[in-house]
Order: C-alpha cells, then sequence, then structure tokens
C-alpha cells in the first residue's frame, strides 16, 4: 500500500491557539483517515511538526510499503530531511518525535507543496480553530 499524507498546522498568532490537520489517502486518492485536532497554545511550527506526528502515528495502522508526504511548511521539511539544523528548543523534542516515526517507513518520500496544493490539510486544522472559537475559547 502506498500513502499520500497531507499535513498542516495553524496558529492564531505566533504563539497563540494552534491546531493541526491532516489527510491520508491511498494511491489512488481515496482519504483512508483525517485529523481535525486543536492542540492547546503553540507556535506555527510547532504546529506543523504536531501535524506530521500525528498523521505519521495513524498513518502505522495501515502498514503501507510507501508514505510520500506533502508539506508546505519549508522549514520543517528541510529539517526533516537535514538540510536544516533546528535551532529552536521547543522543535528539537517534536524533531526527535517525527524523525523516530519517519524510520518506521522503509520507503518515504517529502513533496514541498504550495498553500493551495494542501488546502484539504489546512481546512481540518483552521476548523479545528473555528470550532474552538465557537466554543467561546
Amino acid at each position: 500500500m502506498h500513502l499520500k499524507i497531507y499535513t498542516d498546522g495553524a496558529c492564531w498568532g505566533n504563539p497563540g491557539p494552534a491546531a493541526i490537520g491532516a489527510v491520508i489517502k491511498d494511491e489512488q486518492g481515496r482519504e483512508l483517515a483525517s485529523i481535525s485536532q486543536y492542540i492547546g497554545r503553540g507556535t506555527n511550527n510547532e504546529a506543523e511538526y504536531k501535524a506530521v506526528i500525528a498523521a505519521l502515528e495513524a498513518a502505522t495502522r495501515f502498514k503501507p510499503d510507501e508514505v510520500i508526504l506533502y508539506l508546505d511548511s519549508e522549514l520543517i521539511l528541510r529539517q526533516l530531511t537535514g538540510r536544516y539544523k533546528i535551532k529552536s528548543i521547543s522543535l528539537r523534542p517534536l524533531f526527535l518525535k517525527a524523525s523516530s516515526l519517519l524510520s518506521g517507513f522503509p520507503n518515504l518520500s517529502f513533496v514541498h507543496v504550495r498553500h493551495h496544493e494542501n488546502i484539504e490539510a489546512h481546512t481540518l486544522a483552521k476548523a479545528a480553530l473555528d470550532k474552538l472559537s465557537r466554543q467561546g475559547n
């Protein structure tokens, strides 16, 4: 099985209330799982990492042969691929957790996408923030 995973994090302010969104699809583009979750207060980069982590945790149950991870955060993509160093102390444990999960997938590739190509994951992240605002938090 081949999986396509789209992830996104969103914040109101930076830092501020934060949420994650992710969509996991099979090779035919059928949605297998989605995530839309408020994660508390954080930065946008923390939310981006937490979206990747949540999606990878969800993807493990499918036992895929191949995973393509689509990210619109160039920073997170380049950190996960070793092209950028992790300078932020708050991102280091998230990077380590994501890296540990990534090591469980034998065939893995990354694709940097523009915001408009990641609209499903972005919409899920924003929906979690919108739900929070409707609850009056």
